[in-house]
């Protein structure tokens, strides 16, 4: 059995390779290794090998001596190589610690901040260059892109600290030291680089880790660790230790040149430095542009310099391009890419065996254990063995390897192919991938709460909170919300009536009027939104009816072609796209017409889910019509479309102003005689000449873009033909419920698995940035969208720039252009041919391109939070890390409400984080599109939440449902039972608290609740325990159908309770106090003791109670 890496051994040319790198570093092969200080003038060779082989051969390098026992420096020529190498040697050398050096992202000099992420990976990679040691461990592997060596970096004064369970910490100086690492106290931990202490638990964030860490300590011990949920706060699984790198470099460190830093003892290895000269001249350019030849020493480095710094160390290069040197290479590696032209499974299994049968040893490499594991089962016709350990048997045969390796080869000189999954079934590409936070996770609107903010009494109207008091009334203390109401009115909501508050969201961003206390108000404004709801609820119910009436075509279940279509798709199918796939292919297989939305964020899928629905109709021999509310977006449907469909006999065509009149003709006539399959269009497809031979699913993107008229039309359509219309503007997931059996709405919210956080930058106008951010995204091979929101000043703004940046091609688009000019300027941003785009807020919603990923709003001050959220969205669509920079004047001439919106925004960076605040405000936006726009004024009227409440009673009520309305029993116990500040700091979550128990519905959900705050905040104090065990008391008597319990002059009393025949003597044979009125449903019984012996009394009448019911209910069941 060997090791991948070890079928090397013996291969002539790899070991001469071997022989020259060792005595390059001053030691003969397999002897000790040298001592610490290298030649002063060291040797270098190069080897000449395919890029895709590079990882294995480095790989094989540096488990032999001396490399195995040296600090390597990996250089290579970009920042997707650098990705790649540092991933395939992790692979390949598990016990060995291999890092990425990632570049600053921000010039040394200007007013921009390193990401925390950037900075705590930086300080780990610059550590173990500098230390020999990385988590501990010797000989580190550091990997980085040619072009950051020529930025300096920061050795800190404390780089890291590491805490392990069981350690002894200082408790009080733990926060002062995280300050120091560059982290930020904040009251709840969502962002790296954050940490908040909560009693004896710290929760921290770490730069370097995927999941933030919980660190419980005894005094000054820890006494655990454990990753937890940014999403639930909850904790995922126990750790034995953490290291904390820095989250910010030190302000007034110098910076010192990376070679510099470097051990003596270090080797160095250079994968393809010819391809790294394009962008180690792109940053030199840069460089000289924005700082010109003068900057502060250690800063920057010249290349050349760098390139001198090289020969102090033994160093290899790798070159798939031609040596650089032009001599005779020491060793060259030939290598195939593996790559197959296969298409479904037996063609693999042939193109396998026939690699066994030349005496091949053949490794396929699985993503996932599972996958390698069902291999034997999977492949029909060979056989092969798992390599379960890593370890590979010698000689021809198929080997199982369960490691994610995503470079494929083959190396005929060593008899090895190693394929990839993703290679034999392409569908298996994880990179569209992402896992959803768990259900039921979704944060409740009170959890951002703030003073300040608007809320909603079902009873009393709106107010605004002012805080949560603890107030002490007849020597019982309790928590109560403050609100204020119109005239300086206070009203003080007890914690047990919390329930019927509810965060104020309203339809237009603007601050509502206060309700006033008392009067018939509030009654008739309520009155008018449940009316509206009502008739919006009918409106929706009657359609639905008459498209269940209606008989449609029933397609056919999936053929073979579907299948064969289904599985080109270059990536795995997301858990939501998936829901929705096939959801859409049961109404299509239904007797009734499918009218399905579709939502979901531009890039999360909704095309593919499109795409398969209209294949699946042209196999039946049904035809498609796909209608766009603009050209742009339609000649972008239609590429796709085109390409997708290019191996099956699906003929697609598309109607726009970028067809002449002849070929439109000629489009209509083929498409009326059934030549044309799929059909794309603007409106022009609801013209009266469109007549489709045998139409039977028509596709409509953004609906609520079309006009009055357009809709009429396709309302029209959708009683006779399967709809299915797409839309990115986000439906609240509570409407979607609310219009369960109304409307049918699916929400596809996963992310693609490879999006990164967008990096945001919130700050003063500054030219120079603007500058540099361009050139930095143009050398990089990308586009920018360069947000100017006036008309009237966007030509000159962008003459400006072209003269700051001649060599950078502009285009301009706003809204006053004429429409053929408008279409003709985005076509050619999407086609690459426009390196800046200058524009208005018409990109809010428009084209999805990958290639732009980086945005410049100069005034951004002057835009809504939602929004700027939403444009920001525009960037960060593919792979690349993407740059917002959100410019604004001086602060002295910002608004208060303006300052609040871009440092909500520069906060929430992360995936999805935005769903907190901006979210909000866009899903009211879909919500009115969904409902229709005049339903705004009535959302404003009474909040988007009791609105919402109001459209499910009346969808319920329409349907036939039993529209209950729960009565909160009220509960009188006078034990004292609040929410100390100590316990949680956090007003809004203390708030949300309340809220959580006082709608809980079941006892589990309490005990669970339990468990949560434990984990999260430690020991439950007693009025803390004693609010959750009220809760549990109200939640025993909704189960019984009781009005109420109370205590009064050491009597308990429970109001409203009906018992069963007989429970009355079974209650007397358990206490002879009890005491039931059956005409008033009233139960007592006299009490002593405690507190602790009130609780105790409560449980256990209710326990007796519930017994009494659990056994009738037995006893009817039985009957």
């Amino acid at each position: 059995m060997f090791r991948l890496i070890d079928l090397l051994r013996g291969y002539a040319p790899f070991e001469e390779a071997v022989s020259a790198a060792t005595a390059a570093g001053g030691a003969p092969p397999g002897g000790a290794p040298p001592a610490l200080t290298a030649p002063a003038s060291a040797t270098a060779f190069e080897v000449a090998a395919p890029a895709f082989a590079q990882p294995f051969i480095i790989a094989g390098l540096l488990g032999r001596k001396p490399w195995h026992d040296r600090s390597i420096l990996v250089v290579a020529p970009n920042q997707e190589a650098a990705a790649d190498l540092e991933h395939e040697l992790s692979l390949y050398h598990p016990e060995r610690p291999v890092t990425y050096l990632p570049p600053r992202g921000v010039w040394y000099g200007s007013e921009g901040e390193v990401h925390p992420r950037v900075a705590g990976r930086r300080a780990r990679a610059v550590a173990a260059l500098h230390t020999g040691l990385l988590g501990g461990r010797r000989s580190p592997v550091v990997v980085v892109e040619a072009a950051t060596l020529m930025e300096g970096a920061v050795i800190p004064s404390c780089s890291s600290l590491t805490i392990a369970t069981g350690s002894q910490y200082e408790f009080e100086d733990l926060p002062r030291t995280l300050v120091t690492l560059g982290y930020v106290r904040v009251d709840q931990v969502e962002d790296a680089g954050e940490f908040s202490v909560r009693g004896g638990l710290l929760d921290v964030f770490p730069t370097t880790e995927p999941h933030p860490v919980r660190i419980e300590f005894w005094g000054d011990e820890v006494e655990s660790l454990r990753a937890f949920s940014v999403y639930s706060q909850r904790s995922l699984g126990p750790l034995e230790d953490v290291t904390l790198y820095a989250a910010a470099e030190e302000p007034d460190a110098t910076p010192r040149s990376i070679t510099s830093l470097l051990r003596e003892d270090t080797y160095v290895v250079r994968s393809d430095p010819a391809r790294a000269a394009a962008r180690v001249e792109a940053f030199q350019s840069g460089l000289a542009d924005v700082i010109g030849e003068e900057f502060e020493e250690g800063a920057y480095s010249a290349w050349a310099d760098v390139q001198r710094d090289f020969e102090r160390f033994p160093s290899i290069s790798f070159s798939s391009l031609g040596l650089v040197s032009g001599e005779e290479p020491s060793l060259a590696i030939r290598a195939t890419s593996g790559e197959m032209p296969i298409t479904n499974l037996p063609e693999a299994e042939e193109a396998i065996r026939r690699l066994v049968d030349d005496g091949y040893r053949v490794v396929i490499a699985f993503e996932q254990r599972a996958e390698a594991e069902r291999a034997g089962y999977v492949f029909r016709r060979i056989t092969g063995t798992l390599a379960a350990g890593g370890e590979i048997e010698p000689g021809p045969g198929v080997s199982f390897l369960p490691v994610p390796h995503r470079r494929h080869f083959v190396i005929p000189d060593l008899k090895l192919a190693l394929l990839t999954d993703s290679l034999i079934f392409p569908r298996r590409h994880r990179a569209g991938v992402a896992r959803r936070p768990l259900a039921g996770l979704e944060l409740s609107s009170f959890r951002d709460l703030r003073k300040g903010d608007y809320v909603v009494h079902e009873d009393h109207g709106v107010g605004r909170f002012e805080g949560i008091s603890t107030k002490t009334v007849a020597g019982v203390t309790r928590d109560y919300l403050d609100i204020a109401y119109r005239d300086t009115d206070m009203l003080y909501i007890p914690h047990d009536q919390i329930s019927k508050v509810m965060r104020y969201v309203g339809a237009g961003g603007s601050a509502p009027s206060l309700s006033k206390l008392g009067g018939k108000a509030w009654e008739h404004v309520k009155s008018r939104a449940r009316k509206a709801a009502r008739q919006v609820a009918g409106e929706l119910l009657h359609l639905y009816a008459l498209r269940q009436a209606t008989k449609g075509y029933r397609f056919s279940e999936d053929a073979e072609w579907q299948i064969r279509f289904e599985k080109a798709f270059p990536y795995e199918e997301t858990e939501d796209q998936q829901r929705a796939i096939d959801v859409v292919k049961d109404d299509m297989e239904s007797e009734q017409p499918m009218d399905r939305l579709i939502c979901g964020d531009v890039g999360y899928g909704k095309t593919e889910v499109a795409l398969r629905a209209a294949f699946k109709a042209t196999l039946d021999g049904k035809q498609v019509m796909f209608l766009v509310p603009t050209t742009i977006l339609a000649q972008q449907h239609y590429g796709t479309f085109r390409e997708r469909f290019a191996d099956f006999p699906v003929k697609v065509e598309m109607i726009s102003r970028f067809r002449s009149g002849a070929e439109q003709k000629r489009i209509l006539k083929d498409f009326a005689a059934g030549k044309v399959d799929v059909l794309i269009g603007t409106h022009r497809l609801l013209s009266q000449d469109v007549q489709p031979k045998d139409l039977g699913l028509v596709i409509v993107d953004e609906e609520q873009r079309f006009g009055v008229a357009q809709k009429e039309a396709l309302r029209r359509l959708k009683v006779r033909v399967d709809v299915l219309t797409l839309t990115a503007t986000p439906i609240p997931r509570t409407l979607q419920m609310s219009l369960s059996g109304v409307r049918d709405i699916t929400i596809i919210e996963t992310p693609p698995r490879d999006r990164h956080p967008i990096q945001t930058y919130v700050g003063l106008y500054d030219e120079g940035m603007i500058k540099r951010a361009i050139e930095r995204e143009i050398d990089r091979g990308g586009q920018v969208y360069y947000l100017h929101n006036r008309v009237e000043t966007i030509d000159k703004t962008t003459l400006r720039l072209r003269e700051s940046l001649p060599r950078v091609r502009f285009a301009i688009a706003h809204g006053q252009m004429a429409e053929h000019e408008l279409e003709r300027v985005m076509l050619e941003f999407l086609r690459g041919d426009t390196d800046v785009l200058v524009t208005t807020t018409i990109i809010e919603s428009g084209l999805d391109i990958p290639n732009a990923n980086t945005l410049i709003v100069d005034r951004a001050d002057l835009l809504g939070l939602a929004q700027l959220y939403q444009i920001r969205g525009r960037i960060g669509r593919s792979s690349r890390v993407a740059h917002a920079f959100l410019f604004h004047p001086d602060e002295a001439v910002l608004t208060e409400e303006a300052v609040a919106r871009l440092s909500t925004l520069a906060d929430y960076t992360e995936l999805g984080s935005g769903f907190k605040i901006a979210m909000r405000d866009l899903e009211i936006r879909g919500a009115g599109e969904l409902l229709g726009e005049e339903q705004s004024g009535q959302i404003a009227a009474v909040g988007f939440e009791m609105y919402l409440s109001m459209l499910q009673e009346a969808a319920a009520h329409l349907r036939g449902e039993d529209v209950k309305v729960e009565k909160m029993p009220r509960v009188e116990v006078g034990i004292d039972a609040h929410v100390p500040a100590t316990f949680i700091g956090y007003e809004a979550a203390r708030v949300d608290l309340h809220r959580r128990i006082a709608s809980a519905g079941t006892l589990e959900e309490l005990t669970d609740l339990r468990s949560e705050l434990t984990d999260r905040f430690g020991q439950i104090p007693d009025p803390v325990d004693n609010l959750i065990f009220l809760g549990e008391v109200r939640v025993s008597l909704q189960d019984l159908g009781a009005d109420g319990l109370s205590i009064r002059q050491d009597r308990l009393l429970i109001t409203g309770l009906k018992l069963p025949p007989g429970s009355r003597e079974k209650l007397r044979a358990r206490d002879r106090r009890y005491v039931y009125a059956s005409v008033q449903g009233q139960l007592s019984l006299g009490l002593r003791g405690d507190e602790r012996g009130l609780r105790r009394a409560v449980t256990e009448v209710l326990n007796d109670i519930l017994a009494l019911f659990d056994a009738e209910m037995t006893l009817q069941t039985a009957k």
